[in-house]
């Protein structure tokens, strides 16, 4: 039976690990974790992003792992949907940071914008309203 979401990759091109460590700690709050030794040789980065609450790296946490993609292509269409709390706070964060933020107000219970990593992957910001949200 499943139990949870472990983690979600996303693609990056080669040499981009920087920028990438910029996006997701300076912008997006997350914490760069440790690849394991094997896997690091790769290249790309993992990411935790924690709930409001400390908790280890498990139940609630965000973990997005960048793994390098020889012919990268970023994904436009598909995306991690992230749950963030204050979302308009959050949204004017991205947008200081030079982030373009896209409002969209079409899943019902819930506010939501669109931004794309420093690669051009999309990714989605939501926080439920509690009317409708599921």
């Amino acid at each position: 039976m499943l139990a949870a979401v472990d983690h979600v990759q996303l693609a990056a091109p080669a040499g981009a690990e920087d920028a990438l460590r910029a996006y997701y700690t300076d912008v997006l709050g997350m914490t760069e974790i440790p690849k394991p030794p094997v896997l690091a040789a790769r290249g790309g980065v993992w990411f935790l992003g924690a709930p409001p609450t400390p908790k280890a790296v498990g139940e609630g946490a965000v973990q997005l792992h960048l793994g390098i993609e020889t012919d990268f292509r970023p994904a436009k269409k598909a995306h991690p949907g992230l749950r963030v709390t204050r979302i308009e706070a959050y949204a004017a964060r991205l947008q200081e940071h030079g982030a373009k933020v896209i409002w969209d107000d079409s899943r019902p219970g819930h506010r939501r914008f669109y931004s794309e990593d420093p690669v051009g992957n999309r990714l989605e910001f939501l926080e439920p309203t509690g009317t409708g949200a599921l």
